[in-house]
């Protein structure tokens, strides 16, 4: 858990400060100070590691030289309580190396200041806490003035604005973010107050080493003891409430090691014994849930609050999917199927099914689509169906770009998730009975915030229709709700891409959307899309030729440049801009001023909108081509064809666009797509990106960056999907696997283990205990899914496994081991029951020992019923009612069981199953959401809840006056 620090100051004489004295202290130089006529002397100075003044375009040379800058800037100021520089101090994440530190800060002091016209003076530290670990962090000494020939011109009073210091440490924390997920650092900063944030600690101010070894120095003692004293009140809030550490941590993350926790437990405390205490806190909290082991063998935890968050979100999808009251009649159906085919809209098999599926009369549905599979096209036939019943539709997705183009693509008016919870929260523009709720890109949706939002359409009674592909651009915030609810719920599934022409293109997407990423790179590459370059720039500069070729010869396409960062967006906007100025293009350019800083514009210019603004009728990312533009306003023709005029004095959060990032493109559909490919992509922004074209798609990268095909694949082909404390709710080797299998980790010898996995999740949680074999189904299980044909696929991968299971049995049957072939078989035909769906293997091993006979119907070929009784096994699995049902009637039979051995006077019998018992009882604190369902069953199973004892207990104190009584104890 990287640490979040950005502040500013400002470096002011009547505070008795100076500019030179206070370069010579960051840069650990000794310089001279013409105004004052003396040496200041800081070359004692340890842990700078990287100091350089940084210029703008058009600046002289000599200001490169410390000493000649300050002089020059206090030479300029006269007043006595001028304001000299501005000190701009940010913390560098300490995963980090010293190099890539170092590269960090430059990049954004270049990007932020300098490109803006300032002159920056930098200096990184790398210093160290009193426990060794490391402290990195930046300052950088900014001018207040503009370059002015070779000197300095007047002040720039827009660089005092305050919006824009917010804007500052927003773009930190995302150009921090940007570059850990480059370096495949697992770590994220979040700029938000905590206030913002609904933590309720206060923030710290950032103490440099030298300055804490200066606790008698003036204004700097002062924020030494306020740094201690905020450090040590958070801390005692912590000890207090360790709730507030829990909140804090589970912000962004659903799960959390015991390194996370440290981390965080050590920016909040002052001192080894308070950071002891804080850490005692936590782990002593009763809120505090261990979900086990993940992949890398580390312990995982997250808070009861965060499994009520999701127990919540979990009981709105089920209260909303068990109402039936938003049909439609069929009459609706068929006008709004032929107004689509008038226009040319003809929906395919799937979207069809779709298109039923989201108009039926449940209160909740989802849709599962590729990219491209025609998603909205489907729900715009369905808003014409939903409008003639006399529904108000409404829309809704995460970013502006991607509810204008749900609004775009299906004619339902959207916005944002975040203006609309606004409106709610003012008693506006609130739902009701009558009101469908559309929700696109519905897998970037955090589980507080889907909470909230399902929490509220079920309140009012609305429909609620989720729309997206969990395999896409992941949640920023907590969670990954919408892949939890369509795994309990299930979801219609659109796999028919019908963005791309050609079909081997179709296929490459369905490849990049089932994880096959290195199939998809091939696909392009023998036909000549991947392109590989010496180094980055060369790369970067391919890649606007062709685009640039490609604009000359077919202008009446559309196109986009995509890459991971927002500095290369940057550099691929000015190297394109570029091309046009050359072939005349554009017209006269034109400085403006935007939040981003100056830029030039001119009439054909491309520009992307970056705030919503819904007096405009524009969204974060909304594209548009300038008509006319001046220093004061512009007026822009939007892609849709609106024209939009403006003054830049009320709207300046504009910049380029011709290149944007592949958050700000989800949901965009172009002719022609242009990739640089960085080491920060992954499986999801991969396929992202390599799915908007509808024509072709160029990729290129650099062998700076990626040394050979292989690398790239590996890097494009990464799963970084998140994950919920849901998913831990299971035996601690499946957690480890889970967590493997999302983070792509690769374990040794995986037929073994896939064996050893099936053999122990079959004994499952009442190992050793053999109830009577369950009676054959007679009702069907509770999700839709499960009444529908099987696919042929999971028809053949269901008769593999119990032709291999059938087999490995008879075996056993005949008092005869099992051979090594038989397990490799077992093995390899639960990877083909997965490839159908997650956890499928598991699923039928343990329906194959409820009924053993499932195993046999299904080697000849009658997979219905392993088909149903998967189903509920995977409802047991995911549902903690339906596990607390099967827990109950399991330890209901052993407890019958227990009571026959003692009359049938097999006392060691009944001794060694109430050791079993009370085995099952102690591990109960393994599944919280178990546990917390059996407390509320307890009088069920004939329990008085003690205060302060958990449900375990209470089980386990059930059986040992029994056991007492069989050892002649009881009077």
């Amino acid at each position: 858990m990287a640490i979040y620090h950005f502040s500013a100051k400002i470096i002011s004489r009547k505070a008795g400060s100076s500019a030179v004295a206070s370069a010579a202290y960051r840069a650990a130089e000794r310089l001279h100070d013409d105004r004052l006529n003396r040496n200041h002397d800081f070359t004692n100075k340890a842990g700078v590691i990287h100091s350089e003044v940084m210029l703008p375009e058009g600046a002289p040379e000599r200001l490169c030289d410390r000493t000649t800058l300050w002089n020059e800037i206090e030479a300029k100021e006269k007043r006595y309580d001028a304001q000299l520089a501005r000190e701009v101090e940010f913390s560098i994440p300490r995963e980090m190396s010293e190099k890539q530190g170092v590269q960090l800060a430059r990049d954004f002091v270049d990007e932020q200041f300098v490109k803006r016209g300032m002159v920056a003076d930098l200096n990184v530290h790398w210093d160290q806490a009193a426990d060794g670990s490391p402290k990195p962090h930046a300052h950088v000494m900014l001018s207040m003035r503009h370059v002015k020939g070779q000197g300095f011109g007047n002040k720039v009073a827009d660089w005092n604005d305050r919006a824009l210091l917010k804007d500052w440490r927003e773009a930190w924390a995302a150009h921090v973010n940007e570059r850990l997920t480059e370096l495949s650092i697992d770590a994220r900063v979040d700029h938000r107050s905590y206030a913002d944030q609904g933590i309720a600690l206060e923030p710290q101010h950032k103490i440099g080493p030298a300055a804490s070894r200066r606790p008698s120095q003036g204004l700097e003692s002062e924020r030494i003891e306020d740094h201690a004293r905020i450090a040590r009140e958070n801390g005692d809030k912590i000890i207090a409430n360790p709730n507030v550490a829990l909140d804090a941590i589970t912000r962004s993350q659903s799960t959390f090691t015991t390194r996370d926790l440290a981390t965080f437990a050590f920016r909040h405390s002052d001192g080894k014994e308070q950071f002891d205490q804080v850490m005692g806190a936590v782990r002593a909290n009763s809120e505090l849930v261990a979900l086990g082991k993940d992949g890398r063998d580390q312990d995982r935890f997250t808070s009861r609050d965060m499994i009520a968050v999701e127990a919540r979100l979990q009981r709105a999808a089920d209260e909303l999917a068990a109402r039936s009251g938003h049909g439609v009649a069929d009459r609706h159906r068929d006008a709004a199927l032929a107004s689509a085919e008038g226009r040319g809209l003809v929906l395919s098999g799937e979207q069809r099914d779709a298109f039923e599926h989201v108009t039926g009369s449940a209160g909740l549905a989802s849709v599962v689509g590729y990219a491209g599979s025609g998603k909205s096209a489907m729900l715009g036939v369905a808003r014409e169906v939903w409008e003639g019943q006399g529904y108000t539709v409404r829309g809704a997705a995460l970013s502006g770009i991607a509810a204008e183009n749900l609004e775009g693509g299906s004619g339902i008016q959207s916005r944002t998730i975040a203006s609309l919870e606004h409106a709610w929260g003012q008693g506006r523009e609130q739902l009701g009975p009558r009101d469908v709720l559309v929700v696109d890109e519905a897998g970037m949706i955090g589980s507080r915030q889907m909470e909230r939002v399902l929490s509220q359409a079920r309140d009012a009674g609305a429909k609620v229709v989720m729309v997206g592909d969990p395999e896409q651009l992941q949640a920023i915030e907590a969670g990954a709700a919408f892949r939890s609810v369509t795994e309990r719920h299930g979801a219609a599934e659109i796999t028919e891409i019908r963005r791309q022409r050609e079909d081997w293109q179709r296929d490459a997407t369905r490849a990049l959307a089932t994880g096959r990423s290195g199939e998809a790179i091939h696909a392009y590459d023998s036909r000549g899309m991947v392109h590989a370059a010496d180094t980055r720039e060369a790369a970067r500069g391919e890649l606007v030729d062709g685009w640039d070729r490609a604009r000359q010869v077919e202008p009446g396409n559309s196109r986009i440049i995509l890459t991971h960062t927002n500095a290369e967006v940057r550099e691929l906007n000015e190297e394109a801009r570029g091309r046009l100025r050359a072939s005349g293009d554009l017209g006269d350019d034109v400085a403006v001023k935007t939040e981003r800083g100056d830029r030039q514009f001119a009439s054909g210019d491309r520009i992307m909108f970056l705030r919503n603004e819904r007096g405009m009728g524009v969204k974060n990312g909304t594209l548009a081509t300038i008509e006319r533009v001046s220093a004061e306003g512009m007026a822009v023709r939007l892609d849709d064809g609106r024209g939009v005029a403006f003054d830049t004095k009320d709207y300046a959060h504009v910049d380029h666009g011709y290149a944007a990032t592949f958050h700000k493109s989800q949901g965009v559909t172009v002719d022609r797509a242009h990739i640089l490919a960085t080491p920060g992509m992954d499986r999801h922004s991969a396929y992202v990106g390599m799915s908007r074209h509808r024509d072709s798609v160029q990729v290129h990268y650099g062998h700076d960056d990626f040394a050979d095909r292989g690398q790239l694949v590996r890097a494009l082909s990464r799963d970084r999907g998140k994950d919920m404390a849901g998913d831990y709710a299971r035996p601690e080797q499946d957690q480890a696997r889970a967590f493997a299998d999302r983070r792509e980790i690769r374990f040794p010898e995986r037929a073994r283990q896939m064996v050893e996995k099936v053999r122990d999740k079959t004994r499952g949680m009442f190992a050793g205990f053999r109830p009577k074999p369950a009676p054959e189904k007679t009702t069907l299980p509770e999700r839709v899914a499960a009444d529908r044909p099987l696919a042929p696929s999971q028809a053949r991968a269901i008769e593999r496994y119990g032709r291999a299971a059938a087999d490995m049995e008879r075996m056993r049957a005949k008092g005869l081991p099992v051979l090594a072939h038989q397990e490799q078989a077992l093995a390899k035909a639960g990877d083909a029951l997965d490839q159908t769906r997650p956890h499928a293997a598991r699923d039928l091993a343990s329906a194959i020992e409820r009924n053993p006979r499932l195993a046999r119907d299904a080697a000849e070929g009658n997979t219905g019923g392993a088909a149903k009784a998967m189903e509920i096994e995977r409802q047991v699995r995911i549902d903690p009612e339906k596990r607390a049902g099967r827990f109950m009637e399991q330890w209901q039979g052993m407890q019958e069981a227990r009571a026959s051995m003692e009359r049938a006077g097999d006392r060691a019998g009944a001794e060694k199953l109430g050791k079993r018992m009370e085995s099952i009882a102690g591990g109960l604190h393994r599944d919280p959401q178990l546990e917390s369902v059996l407390r509320a069953r307890a009088p069920e199973l004939a329990l008085s809840m003690e205060r302060g004892r958990s449900i375990g207990q209470e089980l386990a104190r059930s059986i040992q006056p029994d056991r007492d009584r069989d050892r002649g104890m009881s009077r």
